[in-house]
């Protein structure tokens, strides 16, 4: 059985370990993600040793079906966002 642990829930975790309020684990999170999104629209990747690399790829056009009608349409190219896990993290999973 597959369980999500949502935001709410993940603040909780880091509040209760770092022993601190809801209020700042959730800035903590906000400020790490606002980064991380921030160097990726720069263009550059975030390398965390050992969890893994977050960075942007290009995707390039390419012809696709429309479900409904199966007729072809131009999918315009577009950056993607791609994390790739570090050994670290893999290890830890298996």
């Amino acid at each position: 059985m597959d369980k999500t642990v949502t935001k709410a829930k993940f603040v909780q975790r880091l509040a209760d370990k770092m022993n601190a309020s809801k209020k700042d684990a959730q800035d903590w999170l906000d400020v790490i993600f606002d980064e991380i999104v921030a160097v990726m629209k720069e263009g550059d990747k975030v390398n965390i040793t050992g969890f893994g690399i977050f960075r942007i790829y290009d995707r390039k056009a390419r012809m696709g079906r429309n479900p409904a009608t199966g007729e072809p349409v131009q999918i315009a190219a577009k950056r993607m966002p791609k994390f790739r896990p570090g050994k670290v993290l893999k290890e830890a999973i298996e």
